[in-house]
């Protein structure tokens, strides 16, 4: 899988890279004429400027050549404007930019760090068209060009062409080098900017691609100290062994950057992620993410995803999550800003966000199934000793690479499981016979959470539907092993599972939780506990605990229906049995009329249960039983634990149950 460091490492690669591009405006801002008005139409000119450096922090952009054409300012006014110390705020003078266009060859972007780490990023043929007033109509760069290396990972990638219209680089420069109090308006930067063709492989064989990339209405609010100080703030900073004033200080940088960032949408294409140097080559391709901040397509939506590794192939069609809100993450940020604050597994656990909905659609997963794993698991082994076969097998050997092609495709191949045609006369191992991949498939599934208390959230629903599977699958799970000897091949299951929190009333709700099956029936559970209070969710194991131990049963609904399972069952058992399926129907009938209320006490609620029971079973379609606690505050743990027999406790409930 791709290392955690190497993805920081690629983040920060693509955002030194935005920051550099938007930082053109340095460049680009050096070419506009200033704020004193030639009128003359003379005074319109070309400037070309030279060996242009400008430092900012810890990145350095160097600009060997730069051409301002149609503007009115003279070079000493560029220069100016582009002078590294100049005490006049970078925002100020980009304000008086004004210019037909800004041309840059070449840009190069330098930061050093963490460590002897160095990203180098070299953008091609960088153009500002209609720079006025600090602003650009368009920028563009034709590529550019990215390395990471000094440091423990490196790594290299190339950008196609990168756009952005309407950029501001004056408020640019406001929320990098102007603090704030986090506060006030939202400033645009950008109204769009796109970037395609990237392409970035680390030194562990990871390749990251991404077709296409574009954002709309980017911007954000200055913050105390700036983004840049912000940004500093987690640069080589392991959290594991930093003081408490080096943690304050990361976490309210953390929460004023979450805060403070404003996107409008964000969309990718093409997104792929292999890994060709590992044991086990995989990859992972993305069709589309999409990315929405406000309005009816408000959330975050991934399409058309697939895994490969090994035999394992996995295909999801949607993925979407709404609702969610990092506003509880921001605020346990808070606290964790202050000093004193201590960062115990409590406070992270508030971290938790508030999820929302995430859903699924149209998921497959093909597993190789138990006898191919175990001949591709013999097939691995050496022993060592030559085998009767050991002349005629090849030897192992690195893949065929074309130099005119991808060097990722062997491995990428590989994990999809397509490989290169055997050479003719090339013999192996003596071939066993193909096994059919296990197929498992869910048509729907969504999962929602309602908002955490302590980082717990205090409702949830789960569904899934359309879950096929072979039954052989669920043949050592008790009470569904015996499904393929009642004729089922493959099982086609619904589940949901739904809960509330109530904290005024105490109360958890198991609103419900069943499981229903294609030409089987459906089973269904709802109740509901009381005295549940907060301390349900303290992170105490032992208090959480106690709680769990105060609470009692206040009502209970089951239900089931039948659609085949019943009848399926019956014709099985009576085959084992020898008997007639009306024979042993009868029986079943009688056992539930007369046996159940005898084992449950004979109490006026056993006998309803068991006459229900023999309703059901002479014509089986669907059965309901509800209880309810005669005592509002419903059965504890001692109610359970001291009843003599069960119909000691159905002596507590009111009981109604029936079938038809």
């Amino acid at each position: 899988m791709t290392h955690p460091t190497g993805r920081a490492r690629l983040a920060r690669a693509a955002r030194a890279s935005v920051c550099a591009l938007a930082l053109l405006g340095a460049g680009p801002l050096a070419a506009p004429s200033g704020a004193q008005a030639q009128e003359a139409a003379s005074a319109v000119q070309d400037v070309t400027l030279q060996d242009v450096t400008l430092p900012f922090g810890s990145t350095v952009l160097t600009l060997p050549r730069v051409t301002v054409s149609g503007t009115r300012l003279s070079k000493d006014d560029l220069l100016a404007i582009l002078k590294a110390d100049s005490p006049e705020p970078w925002a100020t003078r980009l304000a008086r930019l004004d210019a037909a266009s800004l041309t840059i060859p070449e840009l190069r972007s330098v930061h050093a760090g963490p460590g002897a780490s160095r990203q180098t990023v070299v953008y091609r043929d960088v153009t500002a068209r209609d720079v006025r007033a600090g602003r650009a109509a368009e920028l563009s760069a034709a590529g550019a060009a990215v390395t990471v290396a000094g440091g423990p990972e490196t790594g290299s990638g190339t950008y196609g062409r990168i756009g952005a219209t309407d950029i501001d680089l004056a408020a640019l420069a406001r929320l990098y080098a102007v603090a704030g109090d986090g506060k006030g308006p939202v400033q645009r930067v950008y109204a769009t900017v796109s970037v395609a063709d990237v392409v970035y492989t680390d030194d562990q064989g990871t390749t990251v691609k991404l077709a296409r990339v574009e954002g709309r209405e980017l911007g954000g609010r200055q913050i105390p100290g700036g983004w840049t100080a912000a940004l500093d703030a987690f640069a080589g900073l392991d959290l594991d062994k930093a003081s408490p004033a080096e943690r304050a200080r990361v976490t309210a940088a953390a929460a004023d950057l979450v805060e403070a960032v404003s996107v409008g949408g964000l969309e990718t294409r093409g997104l792929s992620i292999s890994e060709t140097k590992s044991a086990d080559p995989l990859l992972l391709e993305i069709g589309r993410v999409a990315y929405a901040g406000q309005g009816p397509e408000a959330g975050m939506s991934l399409e058309d995803l697939a895994f490969a590794q090994k035999g394992v192939r996995s295909r999801v069609g949607r993925v979407t999550l709404t609702g969610f809100s990092l506003a509880p993450t921001v605020e346990a940020l808070r606290r964790l800003s202050n000093p004193q604050t201590e960062a115990t597994d409590d406070a992270l656990r508030r971290l938790t966000p508030v999820i929302g909905t995430l859903a699924m659609q149209d998921i497959s997963l093909d597993l190789p199934s138990e006898a191919a794993k175990n001949t591709a698991k013999d097939a691995g082994k050496d022993t060592g000793k030559p085998g009767p076969n050991s002349a005629r097998r090849p030897e192992p050997r690195e893949p065929a690479r074309d130099s005119a092609g991808d060097p990722f495709e062997s491995a990428a191949r590989q994990a999809l499981g397509v490989g290169p045609k055997p050479a003719p006369g090339r013999t192996g191992p003596a071939e066993a016979a193909p096994q059919s991949p296990l197929h498992v498939g869910l048509r729907n599934a969504a999962i929602t959470f309602g908002p955490p208390r302590d980082g717990v959230p205090t409702a949830s629903r789960l569904s899934l539907t359309g879950l096929t599977l072979p039954a052989a699958t669920v043949s050592g799970v008790p009470g569904l092993g015996s499904l393929t000897a009642y004729g089922y091949q493959d099982l086609d299951l619904n589940v949901v599972a739904d809960t509330a929190w109530d904290e005024g009333r105490r109360e958890l709700s198991v609103r419900e939780v069943s499981i229903s099956g294609k030409d089987m029936g459906t089973l269904r559970l709802a109740g509901t506990l009381g005295g549940i209070g907060p301390e349900i969710f303290d992170p105490d194991a032992g208090v959480s605990g106690l709680a769990m131990l105060s609470a009692t049963a206040k009502a209970l609904d089951l239900t089931i229906e039948n659609t085949g399972l019943f009848e399926r069952f019956i014709a099985a058992q009576s085959k084992v049995l020898s008997l007639k399926p009306d024979e042993l129907r009868q029986e079943y009938v009688t056992a539930s009329v007369l046996g159940v209320p005898v084992i449950l006490g004979n109490s006026p609620a056993a006998k309803a249960i068991g006459a229900a029971m023999g309703q059901f079973v002479t014509k089986p379609g669907r059965l309901s039983v509800t209880a309810k606690a005669k005592d509002g505050t419903g059965l504890g743990v001692a109610d359970f634990s001291t009843a003599g027999s069960p119909g000691a406790v159905l002596d507590k409930l009111d009981v109604d149950a029936k079938a038809n």
